[in-house]
């Protein structure tokens, strides 16, 4: 087991529920997930693993909200384990505007500017801000970096992040600032050890889980993706629209007198495979199920895909390799299969038996792009950052 110096924190708060994680330099020693935090949809819970992935604690958590959980969390730690004491923390913060476009320490004045990009992402940031805030209150000689989901897309150009708008909304902050940035990052980090090639040249990762986004890298820099001013825009997710016309919701706004919160609940919890479906946001439990409401969200989730790989094709310049990871794009063969069926004109072919087993190379001999399954593991990547910055 790494040693007490070795240990790199890595949190990431979501509306209702808590990732820790504690990292040696190869491998996770701790891993938590607690649930239900403040949303009124039961008594909140955590599960504990070791380093093997053994459940060592399973049960109710006496916390509301994210600084109690960090609370509990840390005296459970120091009861069970007083060893594990990590010497930095490093936080998932979704925005970071056009001002924080890589991994920072946290002062008060860093504090003050992620603050400021609620407005962006008032969904995410204010529970991002949480933990960071208890740290920096409870334990101020740790150090904390803030990692930034967006902060991988600043690469793009000025006409790629462009809305058109009037320039004083663009002014205002409101352009195209795309997410799971620390998921690319990583893959783009892994490619140069897996594939040269792909790493040198025109790829396309498939981020495909819960949310779902892709993005274009040339030479391992995001150059195009799905995603937006929001976690909203792009492909159809578990129980997000996508890429809607916005006269649609000018219609439910004015016609069907939809509050904004009506509205928001609507786009970011109801629609997606949910609302296609109405079985499931879930991918596995829509591939098992045999109704056509099932095949036909499964179907539209691989189309809208498909389309969306030639848009970025389109921004590349062409395509030497298609990358898929997320929960989805790592262990959902059908629907690999399905995409890659659907863009058989770009050249992809991929091998049955290869997809079944989820291998990393799925392309044939004679396929013109690479396919490949790469896990990601945003964690591990904010950790490396982490210790870059202090110098670990």
């Amino acid at each position: 087991m790494p040693s007490e110096q070795d240990l790199v924190a890595v949190i990431n708060a979501g509306s209702a529920t808590l990732k820790f994680s504690l990292l040696g330099f190869k491998e996770s020693v701790l891993r938590v997930l607690i649930e239900r935090l403040g949303n009124g949809e039961g008594e909140p819970r955590a599960v504990i693993k070791d380093s093997s992935g053994n459940p060592v604690f399973d049960g109710p958590v006496p916390a509301n909200n994210h600084q109690e959980a960090l609370a509990w969390l840390f005296d459970w730690i120091g009861q069970e384990n007083p060893t594990l004491k990590p010497i930095a923390v490093g936080h998932r913060v979704v925005h970071g505007g056009d001002g924080l476009q890589k991994p920072i320490l946290v002062n008060a004045e860093v504090i003050k500017t992620i603050e400021s990009l609620i407005p962006l992402a008032p969904l995410h940031q204010p529970h991002n801000l949480s933990p960071i805030r208890f740290i920096a209150d409870k334990f101020p000689q740790l150090p904390q970096v803030a990692c930034f989901d967006t902060a991988f897309h600043a690469s793009q150009s000025t006409i790629e992040r462009m809305f058109a708008l009037p320039r004083l909304w663009s002014e205002k902050g409101i352009k195209r600032y795309g997410f799971h940035g620390l998921s690319y990052e990583y893959i783009a980090s892994r490619l140069p050890d897996i594939d040269p090639g792909a790493a040198s040249e025109r790829t396309i990762v498939c981020h495909l889980g819960n949310g779902a986004s892709l993005c274009a890298l040339h030479a391992g820099l995001s150059v195009a993706t799905t995603m937006a001013f929001t976690a909203l825009e792009g492909l159809p997710m578990g129980t997000r629209c996508g890429s809607i016309d916005p006269g649609v919701l000018l219609y439910l706004l004015d016609q069907e007198q939809l509050s904004v919160k009506e509205l928001a609940d609507l786009l970011y919890k109801q629609s997606g495979l949910l609302g296609i479906s109405g079985i499931s946001s879930d991918m596995r439990d829509l591939l098992a199920n045999p109704s056509a409401e099932a095949a036909e969200a499964v179907e539209y989730f691989c189309y809208r895909i498909a389309r969306a790989i030639g848009s970025l094709a389109a921004a590349l310049g062409g395509l030497d390799a298609l990358v898929f990871t997320g929960g989805i794009g790592e262990h959902a063969a059908p629907i690999r299969a399905r995409i890659c069926e659907l863009s058989q004109w770009l050249g992809i072919a991929i091998d049955a038996e290869s997809n079944r087993e989820d291998r990393v190379n799925l392309h044939t001999e004679d396929s013109l792009i690479k396919v490949l399954v790469i896990p990601t593991n945003e964690e591990m990547m904010i950790a490396t950052h982490v210790r870059q910055l202090i110098g670990v």
